[in-house]
């Protein structure tokens, strides 16, 4: 056998010579190599046995698609009512006394506007058939939204068909991606949808607190200076009377800071139209602020008229604009012809018969002075507010024990007292929870010697729960 024959300069090859990262190079290459050389893997094609798919779907678990239920939602039943929400109304049988809706001005079960309604039904008929731009338009509907305008001072108004969605509308038909939206963290969970749906850059200032506020807005003009950004939209948004805590807004000191900064103003007034105001026009009735300073104002119907529905009235640019682009007003029914024709019998009454106002202030008084004397519980609110919050004086170890006794509280004041109250409940998705309370709305329908009474159970009442 013939001599293996080597070159000579693998012969006087010195290895130490080579770096070690030659080395790591010639072993990745190897591999490299090595898959390369491989067959290409393909999996079975062979379709999965019936036996195979019922094992499969037996092991598999889905996510939950929302959060379990707590045990104070397990537990929790709703009170059946049978009739109408009034002052008075029956629940499970027995009459109570409502301090649950915010029937403001107690035009619920009113026979005036209960007629208005009626009739309405007899000439339209109950539905309008489809969306505004559809078949959907009545003549009462434009009779509406020219009331409307009219009685809140501004050039024109737009109506929608439910009053969560008003503000979930109008926010994204002016914001979009790339606007920035300044908003009090305790909007309500429609103004928070809004707000999600227009895509913008949104920022948070502290609840009704007029310095964080300034903070934010002046931390965006020093921004621009900085950076030179081009100029996009900008609005403040915020309620007028916020329905998660009973507070008054400032409205006066919002305008200045809006007319300093240059930015739109969107005020959502559902708590306080009909309320608020020598006339019940709403928040800028009641701060004097001219309502040509508040860019575009949203209202439900739900609260002091008594109805369904929503609007948004302010300039005629901004209401037509609507017209187009907002998806409640676009895509949805629009309001029964009988809703809108109650709507303006409660604004026919309500200008006929202004002691209501003054009769409603009076009520949260008397209710106010009496539920501020409760042991153990604390009064959340502003003194003008009908919407008042009972929160627990002494906190809960948490938030869950905090709502159990105060459903306690709200469950033995049915039972025991012949009180419909309720307790606040906030989506999980929402940005602020408030402290769990019970939230009390007062009404003008009310007699001074109801609320006497119903303050003198409920000091009873709590009593008998806490003390457990």
């Amino acid at each position: 056998m013939s001599a293996l024959i080597v070159p000579e300069f693998l012969l006087n090859f010195d290895v130490s010579s080579v770096s070690k990262h030659v080395w790591v190079e010639l072993v990745l290459l190897l591999v490299v190599l090595y898959f390369l050389s491989q067959r290409s893997y393909k999996p079975d094609q062979r379709p999965l046995s019936h036996q195979e798919i019922d094992q499969l779907c037996e092991e598999w678990v889905p996510d939950p698609l929302t959060p379990p239920l707590t045990k104070f939602q397990k537990e929790y039943k709703a009170p059946v009512l049978s009739g109408a929400a009034g002052v008075k109304t029956t629940v499970n049988g027995k009459e109570v006394l409502n301090l649950a809706s915010t029937n403001f001005l107690g035009f619920v079960g009113n026979p005036q506007i209960a007629d208005a309604g009626a009739a309405a039904i007899r000439k339209y008929g109950v539905g309008s058939c489809g969306p505004r731009g559809f078949y959907g338009t009545i003549d009462i509907h434009m009779d509406l939204e020219e009331k409307l305008a009219r009685f809140l001072g501004t050039a024109d108004s737009i109506l929608y068909s439910y009053g969560l969605a008003t503000a979930s509308s109008t926010i994204p038909a002016f914001c979009k991606r790339g606007d920035l939206i300044i908003a009090d963290e305790g909007c309500h969970w429609g103004i928070q949808n809004g707000l999600t749906l227009s895509r913008s850059t949104v920022k948070y200032f502290k609840h009704n607190d007029m310095d964080d506020l300034e903070r934010l807005l002046k931390g965006v003009i020093e921004e621009d200076r900085r950076h030179k950004k081009v100029l996009n939209r900008r609005f403040i948004v915020a309620e007028g009377l916020y329905q998660s805590t009973g507070r008054v807004a400032p409205l006066r000191k919002i305008v200045e800071l809006r007319d300093k900064y240059f930015f739109r103003l969107l005020l959502d007034d559902s708590m306080a139209l009909g309320v608020l105001g020598a006339t019940g026009r709403g928040s800028p009735e009641h701060w004097g602020v001219p309502v040509s300073k508040v860019d575009m104002i949203c209202c439900a119907l739900g609260n002091a008229f008594a109805s369904v529905g929503g609007f948004c009235a302010g300039s005629l640019q901004a209401v037509d604009h609507q017209r187009l682009s907002g998806l409640g007003y676009c895509f949805s029914a629009s309001l029964p012809p009988f809703l809108a024709a109650t709507t303006i019998s409660s604004i026919d009454y309500l200008e006929s018969h202004r002691d209501l106002l003054s009769k409603l202030q009076r009520n949260i008084g008397i209710l106010r002075n009496g539920l501020a004397s409760i042991p153990g519980l604390f009064l959340e609110g502003d003194p003008i507010s009908p919407v008042m919050h009972l929160q627990l004086a002494t906190p809960a170890a948490s938030d869950d024990e905090e709502r159990e006794k105060l459903q306690a509280i709200v469950a033995r004041a049915l039972d025991k007292a012949s009180l419909l109250l309720t307790t606040t409940k906030h989506s999980a998705i929402e940005r602020r929870r408030f402290r769990p309370s019970i939230r009390i709305a007062v009404s003008a329908g009310h007699e001074e010697k109801e609320l006497v009474n119903a303050v003198a159970q409920l000091k009873k009442v709590t009593a008998a729960v806490l003390k457990k």
